[in-house]
Protein backbone atom coordinates (compact mmCIF):
# COMPACT_ATOMS: atom_id res chain seq x y z
CA UNK A 1 0.00 0.00 0.00
CA UNK A 2 2.81 2.23 0.77
CA UNK A 3 4.26 1.72 -2.61
CA UNK A 4 1.39 2.31 -4.45
CA UNK A 5 0.71 5.70 -2.15
CA UNK A 6 4.27 6.78 -3.14
CA UNK A 7 3.14 5.77 -7.13
CA UNK A 8 -0.26 7.63 -6.87
CA UNK A 9 1.81 10.88 -5.40
CA UNK A 10 4.56 11.20 -7.74
CA UNK A 11 1.68 10.88 -10.61
CA UNK A 12 -0.19 13.19 -9.08
CA UNK A 13 2.47 15.71 -8.98
CA UNK A 14 3.50 14.84 -13.19
CA UNK A 15 -0.68 15.35 -13.55
CA UNK A 16 -0.38 18.55 -11.96
CA UNK A 17 2.34 19.60 -13.65
CA UNK A 18 1.34 19.02 -17.18
CA UNK A 19 -2.21 20.67 -16.56
CA UNK A 20 0.04 23.90 -15.97
CA UNK A 21 2.05 23.52 -18.06
CA UNK A 22 -0.98 23.56 -21.02
CA UNK A 23 -2.56 26.08 -19.49
CA UNK A 24 0.04 28.06 -19.03
CA UNK A 25 0.95 27.50 -22.94
CA UNK A 26 -2.47 28.78 -23.59
CA UNK A 27 -2.54 31.87 -22.55
CA UNK A 28 0.22 32.54 -23.23
CA UNK A 29 -1.22 32.34 -27.36
CA UNK A 30 -3.67 33.71 -26.59
CA UNK A 31 -4.27 37.55 -28.16
CA UNK A 32 -4.84 39.00 -25.19
CA UNK A 33 -2.26 41.40 -23.35
CA UNK A 34 -2.65 40.42 -19.63
CA UNK A 35 -0.35 44.00 -19.08
CA UNK A 36 -2.99 45.76 -21.39
CA UNK A 37 -5.65 44.45 -18.94
CA UNK A 38 -4.26 45.15 -15.18
CA UNK A 39 -3.44 48.72 -16.75
CA UNK A 40 -6.39 49.44 -18.85
CA UNK A 41 -6.61 50.60 -22.42
CA UNK A 42 -6.06 54.12 -21.39
CA UNK A 43 -2.75 53.61 -20.74
CA UNK A 44 0.70 54.47 -22.22
CA UNK A 45 3.11 52.44 -24.07
CA UNK A 46 5.77 53.23 -21.45
CA UNK A 47 2.96 52.27 -18.87
CA UNK A 48 2.33 48.74 -20.60
CA UNK A 49 6.09 48.17 -20.75
CA UNK A 50 6.32 48.70 -17.04
CA UNK A 51 3.16 46.97 -15.94
CA UNK A 52 4.79 43.53 -18.08
CA UNK A 53 8.15 44.28 -16.66
CA UNK A 54 6.43 43.76 -12.86
CA UNK A 55 4.68 40.96 -13.88
CA UNK A 56 7.35 39.18 -15.20
CA UNK A 57 5.95 39.34 -19.15
CA UNK A 58 8.85 40.66 -20.80
CA UNK A 59 10.78 37.32 -20.34
CA UNK A 60 10.58 34.28 -22.99
CA UNK A 61 8.00 31.83 -21.97
CA UNK A 62 9.94 28.89 -20.65
CA UNK A 63 11.24 31.58 -17.91
CA UNK A 64 8.14 32.62 -17.11
CA UNK A 65 6.85 29.60 -16.27
CA UNK A 66 9.53 28.17 -14.69
CA UNK A 67 9.43 31.17 -12.11
CA UNK A 68 5.61 30.54 -11.92
CA UNK A 69 6.26 26.73 -10.28
CA UNK A 70 8.87 28.02 -7.99
CA UNK A 71 7.00 30.71 -7.33
CA UNK A 72 4.70 28.16 -5.52
CA UNK A 73 6.96 26.52 -3.13
CA UNK A 74 9.45 29.49 -2.45
CA UNK A 75 6.81 32.68 -3.48
CA UNK A 76 8.22 35.36 -5.34
CA UNK A 77 8.34 39.53 -5.55
CA UNK A 78 6.41 41.02 -8.37
CA UNK A 79 8.06 44.14 -9.72
CA UNK A 80 11.28 45.89 -7.92
CA UNK A 81 11.98 48.47 -5.97
CA UNK A 82 9.84 50.18 -3.23
CA UNK A 83 6.78 49.21 -5.27
CA UNK A 84 7.96 45.32 -5.08
CA UNK A 85 4.98 43.45 -4.19
CA UNK A 86 5.79 39.91 -2.28
CA UNK A 87 3.86 37.03 -3.08
CA UNK A 88 3.98 34.08 -0.10
CA UNK A 89 3.88 30.70 -0.50
CA UNK A 90 2.17 29.24 -2.18
CA UNK A 91 2.04 32.03 -4.98
CA UNK A 92 -0.26 30.89 -7.74
CA UNK A 93 0.15 34.36 -9.35
CA UNK A 94 -0.67 37.68 -8.23
CA UNK A 95 -4.11 39.86 -9.40
CA UNK A 96 -3.37 42.95 -10.27
CA UNK A 97 -7.43 43.89 -11.36
CA UNK A 98 -8.04 42.68 -7.23
CA UNK A 99 -4.65 43.73 -5.69
CA UNK A 100 -4.12 40.29 -4.20
CA UNK A 101 -2.47 37.10 -4.34
CA UNK A 102 -4.36 34.48 -6.33
CA UNK A 103 -4.02 32.55 -3.40
CA UNK A 104 -5.73 34.59 -0.43
CA UNK A 105 -8.71 34.90 -3.60
CA UNK A 106 -8.61 31.46 -3.90
CA UNK A 107 -8.80 30.91 0.49
CA UNK A 108 -11.78 33.30 0.31
CA UNK A 109 -14.00 31.92 -2.01
CA UNK A 110 -13.10 28.33 -0.92
CA UNK A 111 -15.94 28.09 1.60
CA UNK A 112 -18.31 29.16 -0.47
CA UNK A 113 -17.89 26.47 -3.00
CA UNK A 114 -16.91 24.03 -0.25
CA UNK A 115 -20.48 24.21 1.55
CA UNK A 116 -22.47 24.36 -1.72
CA UNK A 117 -20.49 21.38 -3.15
CA UNK A 118 -20.59 18.99 0.05
CA UNK A 119 -24.12 20.24 0.65
CA UNK A 120 -25.04 19.18 -2.47
CA UNK A 121 -23.79 15.65 -2.77
CA UNK A 122 -25.40 14.70 0.28
CA UNK A 123 -28.68 15.53 -0.90
CA UNK A 124 -27.85 14.00 -4.58
CA UNK A 125 -26.52 10.63 -3.06
CA UNK A 126 -29.24 10.30 -0.79
CA UNK A 127 -32.14 11.17 -3.38
CA UNK A 128 -30.26 9.46 -6.59
CA UNK A 129 -28.81 6.27 -4.03
CA UNK A 130 -32.28 5.89 -2.65
CA UNK A 131 -34.54 6.52 -6.44
CA UNK A 132 -31.56 3.89 -7.70
CA UNK A 133 -31.77 1.21 -5.48
CA UNK A 134 -35.99 0.87 -5.05
CA UNK A 135 -36.37 0.87 -9.18
CA UNK A 136 -33.41 -2.04 -9.17
CA UNK A 137 -35.11 -3.91 -6.11
CA UNK A 138 -38.53 -3.39 -8.02
CA UNK A 139 -37.23 -3.64 -11.55
CA UNK A 140 -40.25 -3.89 -14.57
CA UNK A 141 -42.78 -2.69 -11.69
CA UNK A 142 -44.47 0.78 -12.40
CA UNK A 143 -42.92 1.88 -9.37
CA UNK A 144 -39.60 1.36 -11.18
CA UNK A 145 -40.95 2.71 -14.51
CA UNK A 146 -42.13 6.02 -12.48
CA UNK A 147 -38.51 6.93 -10.82
CA UNK A 148 -36.89 6.37 -14.36
CA UNK A 149 -39.14 8.76 -16.49
CA UNK A 150 -38.69 11.46 -13.27
CA UNK A 151 -34.90 10.63 -13.82
CA UNK A 152 -34.98 11.26 -17.51
CA UNK A 153 -37.13 14.32 -16.98
CA UNK A 154 -34.28 15.73 -14.38
CA UNK A 155 -31.46 14.83 -16.47
CA UNK A 156 -32.77 16.82 -18.82
CA UNK A 157 -33.01 20.14 -16.75
CA UNK A 158 -30.12 22.18 -17.35
CA UNK A 159 -29.21 23.53 -13.60
CA UNK A 160 -29.60 27.42 -15.28
CA UNK A 161 -33.15 26.65 -16.05
CA UNK A 162 -33.92 24.67 -12.68
CA UNK A 163 -32.16 27.57 -10.62
CA UNK A 164 -34.41 30.17 -12.36
CA UNK A 165 -37.44 28.14 -11.53
CA UNK A 166 -37.07 27.51 -7.99
CA UNK A 167 -35.77 31.25 -7.30
CA UNK A 168 -38.87 32.36 -9.28
CA UNK A 169 -41.16 29.48 -7.74
CA UNK A 170 -39.99 28.94 -4.02
CA UNK A 171 -38.63 32.79 -3.01
CA UNK A 172 -40.58 35.47 -5.03
CA UNK A 173 -44.02 33.46 -5.79
CA UNK A 174 -44.35 31.73 -2.31
CA UNK A 175 -41.94 33.53 -0.01
CA UNK A 176 -40.69 30.24 1.77
CA UNK A 177 -37.03 30.82 1.52
CA UNK A 178 -35.07 34.08 1.68
CA UNK A 179 -32.83 34.72 -1.28
CA UNK A 180 -29.62 32.46 -1.21
CA UNK A 181 -27.59 34.23 0.16
CA UNK A 182 -23.72 32.82 1.66
CA UNK A 183 -23.72 32.98 5.68
CA UNK A 184 -20.64 30.84 7.71
CA UNK A 185 -21.43 28.53 10.07
CA UNK A 186 -21.07 30.95 12.84
CA UNK A 187 -24.18 32.85 11.83
CA UNK A 188 -26.15 29.60 12.42
CA UNK A 189 -26.20 26.07 10.99
CA UNK A 190 -30.40 27.39 9.83
CA UNK A 191 -29.00 30.30 8.70
CA UNK A 192 -26.51 28.86 6.93
CA UNK A 193 -28.87 25.98 5.46
CA UNK A 194 -31.45 28.16 4.70
CA UNK A 195 -29.57 30.44 2.24
CA UNK A 196 -27.88 27.28 0.10
CA UNK A 197 -31.03 25.12 -0.17
CA UNK A 198 -32.50 26.43 -3.52
CA UNK A 199 -28.63 26.08 -4.84
CA UNK A 200 -28.30 22.22 -3.17
CA UNK A 201 -31.41 21.19 -4.43
CA UNK A 202 -30.74 22.64 -8.19
CA UNK A 203 -27.46 20.92 -8.60
CA UNK A 204 -28.73 17.86 -6.51
CA UNK A 205 -31.65 17.07 -9.00
CA UNK A 206 -29.61 17.22 -12.33
CA UNK A 207 -26.60 14.95 -10.65
CA UNK A 208 -29.19 12.79 -8.25
CA UNK A 209 -31.40 11.94 -11.94
CA UNK A 210 -28.01 10.40 -12.93
CA UNK A 211 -27.25 8.76 -10.26
CA UNK A 212 -30.37 6.59 -10.11
CA UNK A 213 -29.89 5.86 -13.64
CA UNK A 214 -26.05 4.66 -12.85
CA UNK A 215 -27.10 2.61 -9.35
CA UNK A 216 -30.21 0.84 -10.90
CA UNK A 217 -27.64 -0.56 -13.33
CA UNK A 218 -25.34 -1.81 -11.24
CA UNK A 219 -27.75 -2.74 -8.10
CA UNK A 220 -29.36 -5.34 -11.15
CA UNK A 221 -26.22 -6.62 -11.92
CA UNK A 222 -24.75 -7.32 -8.27
CA UNK A 223 -28.18 -9.04 -7.08
CA UNK A 224 -27.94 -11.44 -10.16
CA UNK A 225 -24.75 -12.65 -8.95
CA UNK A 226 -24.50 -15.85 -7.51
CA UNK A 227 -23.31 -14.55 -4.21
CA UNK A 228 -26.59 -12.91 -3.48
CA UNK A 229 -28.74 -16.09 -4.23
CA UNK A 230 -25.95 -17.99 -1.58
CA UNK A 231 -26.62 -15.34 1.13
CA UNK A 232 -30.37 -15.73 0.57
CA UNK A 233 -30.10 -19.52 0.74
CA UNK A 234 -28.34 -18.90 3.99
CA UNK A 235 -31.48 -17.01 5.61
CA UNK A 236 -29.93 -13.41 5.73
CA UNK A 237 -32.48 -11.01 6.59
CA UNK A 238 -33.42 -9.10 3.00
CA UNK A 239 -31.90 -5.36 4.05
CA UNK A 240 -28.37 -7.26 5.15
CA UNK A 241 -28.09 -9.10 1.27
CA UNK A 242 -29.65 -5.41 -0.44
CA UNK A 243 -27.42 -3.22 1.57
CA UNK A 244 -24.30 -5.09 2.63
CA UNK A 245 -23.84 -7.47 -0.17
CA UNK A 246 -25.85 -6.34 -2.79
CA UNK A 247 -25.28 -2.43 -2.59
CA UNK A 248 -21.47 -2.56 -1.35
CA UNK A 249 -20.46 -4.50 -4.42
CA UNK A 250 -22.15 -2.48 -6.94
CA UNK A 251 -21.10 0.94 -4.95
CA UNK A 252 -17.92 1.01 -7.24
CA UNK A 253 -19.06 2.56 -9.97
CA UNK A 254 -20.63 5.13 -8.44
CA UNK A 255 -17.34 5.80 -6.16
CA UNK A 256 -15.69 6.85 -9.53
CA UNK A 257 -18.67 9.30 -10.85
CA UNK A 258 -18.60 10.90 -7.52
CA UNK A 259 -14.74 11.37 -7.09
CA UNK A 260 -15.18 13.28 -9.98
CA UNK A 261 -18.01 15.15 -9.66
CA UNK A 262 -17.33 16.51 -5.96
CA UNK A 263 -13.80 17.11 -6.93
CA UNK A 264 -14.87 19.39 -9.92
CA UNK A 265 -17.32 21.22 -7.63
CA UNK A 266 -15.25 21.94 -5.39
CA UNK A 267 -13.49 24.10 -7.39
CA UNK A 268 -16.66 26.12 -8.01
CA UNK A 269 -20.29 25.67 -10.04
CA UNK A 270 -19.73 28.67 -12.24
CA UNK A 271 -23.51 28.36 -13.78
CA UNK A 272 -24.78 28.14 -10.18
CA UNK A 273 -23.41 30.55 -8.41
CA UNK A 274 -23.36 33.02 -10.91
CA UNK A 275 -27.02 32.66 -10.68
CA UNK A 276 -27.52 32.63 -6.96
CA UNK A 277 -25.13 35.56 -6.48
CA UNK A 278 -22.40 33.49 -4.37
CA UNK A 279 -19.00 34.50 -3.57
CA UNK A 280 -17.65 31.36 -4.40
CA UNK A 281 -14.54 29.59 -6.89
CA UNK A 282 -16.76 29.34 -9.63
CA UNK A 283 -18.24 33.36 -9.51
CA UNK A 284 -14.24 34.19 -9.28
CA UNK A 285 -13.56 32.17 -12.02
CA UNK A 286 -16.30 33.96 -14.28
CA UNK A 287 -15.36 37.63 -13.29
CA UNK A 288 -11.66 36.66 -14.15
CA UNK A 289 -12.81 35.02 -17.78
CA UNK A 290 -14.60 38.86 -18.66
CA UNK A 291 -11.74 40.32 -17.11
CA UNK A 292 -9.52 38.72 -18.38
CA UNK A 293 -7.92 38.36 -15.89
CA UNK A 294 -5.59 35.26 -16.29
CA UNK A 295 -3.72 34.81 -13.27
CA UNK A 296 -6.78 33.95 -11.46
CA UNK A 297 -7.59 31.72 -14.20
CA UNK A 298 -4.59 29.69 -14.00
CA UNK A 299 -4.97 29.42 -10.14
CA UNK A 300 -8.79 28.41 -10.54
CA UNK A 301 -7.57 25.86 -13.09
CA UNK A 302 -4.76 24.55 -11.27
CA UNK A 303 -6.92 24.87 -8.23
CA UNK A 304 -9.59 22.06 -9.74
CA UNK A 305 -6.94 19.83 -11.14
CA UNK A 306 -5.51 19.25 -7.91
CA UNK A 307 -8.54 18.52 -6.36
CA UNK A 308 -9.85 15.91 -8.99
CA UNK A 309 -6.72 13.68 -8.66
CA UNK A 310 -7.00 14.11 -4.76
CA UNK A 311 -10.74 12.51 -5.05
CA UNK A 312 -9.48 9.82 -7.77
CA UNK A 313 -7.18 9.20 -5.42
CA UNK A 314 -9.35 8.82 -2.51
CA UNK A 315 -11.81 6.95 -4.12
CA UNK A 316 -8.86 4.33 -5.55
CA UNK A 317 -8.33 3.55 -1.62
CA UNK A 318 -12.25 3.44 -0.91
CA UNK A 319 -12.63 0.69 -3.70
CA UNK A 320 -10.17 -1.68 -1.30
CA UNK A 321 -12.60 -0.97 1.71
CA UNK A 322 -16.14 -1.35 -0.34
CA UNK A 323 -15.09 -4.15 -2.40
CA UNK A 324 -12.48 -6.63 -0.44
CA UNK A 325 -12.05 -8.07 -4.15
CA UNK A 326 -10.32 -4.85 -5.28
CA UNK A 327 -7.07 -5.78 -2.77
CA UNK A 328 -6.11 -8.78 -4.93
Amino acid sequence: MTLYLGRRLLGTVGILLAVCAITFTIFYLLPSDPAVAACGKTCSPERIAEVKAAMGLDKPVWEQFATYITGIFAGRDYGSGPSAVHCGFPCLGYSYEYSLPVWDLLTDRLPVSVSLALGAAVLWLALGLGAGVTSALRKGSAVDRTLMVFSVGAASLPVYFTSIMLIWGVVRTAGLLPYPAYHTLADGPLEWASNLLLPWIALALLYAAMYARQSRNSMIEAMAEPYIRTARAKGLPGLTVTVKHGLRSGMTPILTIFGMDLGGLLAGAVITESIFGLPGVGRLFYDALVRSDQPVILGVTLLAASFIVAANLLVDLLYAFVDPRVRY
